[in-house]
């Protein structure tokens, strides 16, 4: 497509990540959301484990199983003349590795916060991970059709505890069974609460804020607290401002219910206003591509095995940054300078997929791989070569011994280990001497889902045999003697085959810095 053709596609991507702690209900708001872009008939829940209607994002036999998230969605639809690439991130904080790099290709995001409990934890370290990079931030205060907390100090505690101003689009009339409805502060009128198959009911407002024409509402004592509170707002709280919203400074903050589909579409609407299109990014050398830039590149934030089990798949996500995307078209690996060929791409709606053709900067697509990307990866079109920032790395907190049960599966044990590992939420190392395997996490969950998936994806049953907490610290090859290591300090490389101490704690740690103090340690690669 020609320069202009790009420069209006672009500016039609609207791309976001949902982020929160764990059972606020974004998986819930996923959902509704790609109600509305058609791709649903009905929504599912995260916890329809008795009607079997699961999450569409929640496309991983252990996420049903177990009714929570632990990847990172992709969902694609159009909507109101834009292109909205929807990514679902996990909320527990074992899965935060996978979340940290899923906010590097976002361009906003959305908080849900469960208005009974306010800002959780999980909600404040992703917050501020979005907070550092200047992204973006939209506020759901969910679950209104239950009791919760006053609006007032929900508002309060945002601006308190995360440091960032709150506009209120809307306000509640009411909360739970006394739920009546949303005054719409941003679009002037009020929004009746309705279940979800009702259809949506609206109440006009005079110029100072009064129901026009007859309504029970203005009656009720409910409503007249309201005014009074929406009038609080106006003189004493934020005002509206764009520019503050784009450089992530105020949140605007809307209430609703994502299991009963209420306030969502408000929502939305008001979102596709306020939210960025696709900006610029950074290379390496702190350098912005533009992206609308004519050559084509991006960076893969995302690997998945098994996506389809019948057919065995591994997808390499990418944020396009810039230019066009076109089936077919070479590439090069910035990591190796290798060329590459992109005949199977794929876009997303969670469990189903479709060929595609071609894509813009801000669109999330797939690449079916062999083998060739890891987590982090630049590819590119032009002749001059491209690589974006790197990635968020986490080093892992706890360990564990790993084997086969059945010794004579050994082929789809080590096959299973090294796609698993891939994916970037374990790592895997051996040890220097007797070359067991290990396994590295930032949270116990994590071995649980790869245990899960070895089991149902790879058909090798493995034992797990508990390290604890490590401090990992690598040293460079020069500097490394065998005989440094003991008990306290397990010698063992990592994939690269690169040698690191497992330090039992920060005694040992102290210990080996004092016995060998011209020796370097390094935290991370």
């Amino acid at each position: 497509m020609d320069k202009q053709d790009l420069m209006t596609s672009v500016s039609r991507r609207r791309t976001f990540a949902i982020i929160s702690h764990p059972d606020a209900g974004k998986t819930t708001i996923t959902e509704q959301l790609l109600l509305f872009g058609g791709v649903l008939r009905k929504a599912g829940t995260v916890k329809a484990k008795k009607s079997g209607s699961f999450a569409k994002s929640d496309w991983m036999e252990i996420e049903k199983k177990r009714g929570i998230s632990v990847t990172s969605s992709v969902m694609q639809f159009d909507y109101a003349g834009k292109r909205i690439n929807i990514l679902d991130t996990p909320g527990h904080e074992d899965f935060s590795e996978d979340t940290y790099r899923t906010l590097m290709a976002v361009d906003s995001a959305v908080m849900v916060i469960d208005s009974a409990k306010g800002i959780e934890p999980q909600t404040k370290k992703l917050f501020q991970v979005c907070k550092m990079r200047g992204i973006p931030i939209f506020t759901f205060i969910n679950k209104l059709d239950r009791d919760g907390r006053e609006p007032l100090e929900l508002i309060a505690e945002l601006e308190e505890v995360l440091g960032i101003g709150a506009f209120p689009m809307n306000w509640p009339i009411g909360m739970g069974k006394g739920l009546k409805g949303l005054y719409d502060i941003y679009n002037h009128r009020v929004e009746l609460y309705r279940k979800e198959d009702e259809g949506e009911s609206y109440l006009a407002l005079d110029e100072d804020g009064k129901i026009v024409g007859n309504s029970t509402l203005t009656e009720e004592s409910i409503y007249h607290q309201v005014l009074e509170e929406v009038e609080l707002l106006a003189d004493a709280g934020n005002q509206m401002d764009a520019k503050k919203i784009a450089t992530g400074n105020l949140t605007p903050v809307f209430f609703g219910s994502a299991l009963t589909n209420f306030g969502v579409k408000t929502f939305l609407d008001a979102y596709l206003k306020f939210a960025p299109a696709p900006a610029a990014h950074n290379d390496e050398a702190g350098e912005k591509i533009s992206p609308e830039a004519e050559e084509f590149s991006g960076f893969i934030f995302k690997i998945q095995a098994n996506m389809n089990p019948n057919h065995r798949d591994r997808i390499a996500f990418v944020r396009i940054c810039a230019g066009e995307f076109e089936r077919g078209m070479d590439v090069t690996l910035a990591r190796d300078s290798k060329k590459i060929r992109l005949s199977n791409s794929t876009q997303f709606m969670a469990d189903s997929r479709e060929t595609l053709e071609t894509a813009v900067a801000g669109d999330i697509i797939g690449l079916y791989d062999t083998g060739n990307f890891q987590i982090g990866d630049t590819i590119f079109s032009g002749k001059h070569k491209v690589q974006y920032e790197k990635l968020p790395q986490f080093t892992p907190e706890i360990f564990v011994k790993v084997t086969a049960k059945n010794v004579m599966k050994q082929k789809s044990f080590h096959k299973g280990i090294t796609q698993l590992v891939q994916e970037g939420a374990v790592q895997l190392y051996q040890s220097y001497s007797t070359g067991e395997y290990i396994l590295g996490a930032v949270g116990q969950l994590q071995f649980e889902v790869f245990q899960f998936r070895m089991l149902n994806e790879y058909h090798s049953e493995v034992v797990m045999t508990p390290m604890g907490k490590k401090i990992a610290r690598w040293i460079s090859p020069e500097q490394l003697d065998e005989k440094m290591s003991s008990s306290r300090n397990i010698l063992v490389k990592d994939r690269q085959g690169l040698p690191l101490f497992l330090f039992e704690n920060e005694f040992s740690e102290r210990w080996f810095a004092d016995k060998y103090p011209d020796v370097k340690l390094s935290a991370k690669l």
